[in-house]
């Protein structure tokens, strides 16, 4: 897999001193949970920053130490490791207020090892009187720059301090990838395809990302809600780029254990909203459950481009008749999820790898079909020929009238859904069951396969009408 950005940032620490609250600062937006509770932050969580002369990319990573060596935590230790390992510059946060403890000298003896760049990040100085809280740290032996993440203060001098461990370019290389991706991010002519992975927790979100990448980016364990945070992971396959966004899994609101668990949950619902493409992970052992539904509901209600995913196959497929058991899967997950009709469905074993390479087929599908049009002359054709076949019904002794259609060209964006505009006599005349078979006759046209269609209609008087047309 190669680096979106050449210019790599690890935050590295014990639990709660303040990683994730300089991750959001540095990133420009709050991406990772920020909460008093250790431990939050488990995954490994990527972001662009903008702050400093040339864009970079910030890894917040989980906190290390201090709850002995559970599974969990060596999980957690393993995804520090690799940051610390791909990391230009590695930021060394301790707890200016708390002091210096051992696992912070422990912490430090790992990064002498490293070979990195380290600035250690005096984290808490929040108080012009603070400001010498750092000094116990100076016999660590590495240069310490104080800040306050919660209040912004130091920030640009950190940035600064950052820039300037940076392995320096080679001269002459005006086209180099930092730059060039700094005109796509600030130019907005290109930006990666950001894909919300979504579902129920269990159902293997994570795995799936880890067959993706073919790497343990993500912490994948046996017990539910391991991922909290939506973390971001830069992806790039061949010439495209990809945030792949894992997502704590969403359960029911009253089987929330945590006021921790209910933020996530909120935050994966921010997700679904700011994804360009949300891919739905069912488990195949369980088939669509009620809270799949709910799931796929805030999708179509977002009106986002969706993709139905069915891992686990590896469980549930026979030793014979895979294909008839293979069609009943898809069959019950389309019945079951008939309100995302236009919405792919892929089975998949994230355990195997088996079909994971299909999801991005799907993909490519996709982003080809929202720049697809429909043209004019086609598009009222095949309108006029489904109200003349099925005729609206009357209400209040009217009926609706088409007096035209269009397709209007999508703004260019990374994945824009199809719009159509109809004017009609009256919006009011039109029922939902009358929009949906208006809908099912434009996908006979171009099934847009796994996006939402729009479509808005607009008043136009029949007088108007003529008088355009003289």
């Amino acid at each position: 897999m190669e680096k979106p950005a050449s210019r790599q940032v690890a935050i590295v620490g014990r639990p709660n001193v303040g990683k994730s609250a300089l991750f959001n600062r540095l990133a420009g937006r709050n991406i990772a949970i920020v909460h008093d509770q250790p431990g939050i932050t488990r995954d490994r969580i990527s972001a662009l920053s903008l702050r400093g002369a040339e864009p970079f990319m910030v890894w917040d990573t989980g906190g290390i130490g201090g709850h002995g060596e559970t599974e969990l935590l060596r999980e957690v230790r393993s995804a520090a490791d690799a940051a610390m390992r791909e990391a230009d510059v590695i930021l060394f946060i301790v707890d200016a207020q708390q002091g210096l403890t051992p696992i912070d000298q422990e912490l430090a003896r790992l990064l002498r090892r490293s070979k990195r760049p380290v600035l250690l990040v005096a984290n808490k100085i929040d108080h012009p009187k603070h400001e010498d809280l750092d000094l116990e740290f100076q016999r660590l032996g590495f240069e310490s720059v104080p800040i306050s993440a919660a209040h912004g203060r130091g920030i640009d001098s950190l940035v600064q301090a950052i820039e300037e461990r940076f392995p320096r370019p080679k001269i002459g290389d005006h086209g180099s990838e930092v730059g060039n991706q700094r005109s796509e991010v600030r130019g907005q002519t290109v930006l990666p395809l950001s894909l919300a992975i979504v579902g129920r927790p269990n159902v293997g979100k994570s795995s799936l990302i880890n067959a993706i990448l073919s790497d343990r980016r993500t912490i994948v364990s046996h017990l539910p809600g391991t991922t909290r945070d939506a973390v971001d992971i830069a992806y790039r396959r061949g010439a495209e780029e990809f945030v792949l966004i894992d997502t704590a899994g969403i359960r029911p609101r009253g089987k929330h254990s945590t006021s921790v668990e209910v933020f996530s949950v909120m935050r994966s619902e921010r997700t679904i909203r700011r994804a360009a493409l949300c891919v739905l992970v069912i488990d195949a052992t369980m088939g669509v459950t009620a809270q799949d539904k709910k799931i796929a509901a805030l999708m179509q209600k977002a009106h986002k481009p969706s993709i139905l995913v069915v891992n686990k196959w590896d469980l549930v497929k026979p030793e014979r008749g895979a294909k008839a058991t293979l069609a009943e899967l898809i069959n019950e997950t389309r019945e079951r999820l008939f309100f995302l009709p236009y919405a792919p469905i892929l089975v998949t074993s994230a355990l195997t790898g088996e079909n994971v390479d299909r999801l991005f087929s799907a993909i490519r599908k996709i982003r080809r079909g929202a720049g697809e049009r429909i043209g004019t002359g086609v598009l009222n054709r095949l309108l006029r020929e489904a109200f003349a076949a099925n005729p609206p019904p009357m209400v209040s002794n009217q009926r609706l009238k088409l007096f035209y259609a269009t397709q209007p060209r999508s703004a260019e964006r990374t994945l824009a859904t199809p719009e159509f505009v109809l004017f009609v006599n009256d919006p009011q005349l039109l029922g939902q069951t009358y929009a949906r078979y208006l809908e099912a006759r434009i996908r006979e046209a171009n099934p847009f396969s796994g996006l939402p269609l729009m479509l808005n209609f607009r008043p136009r008087s029949e007088t108007t009408r003529q008088a355009e047309h003289r």
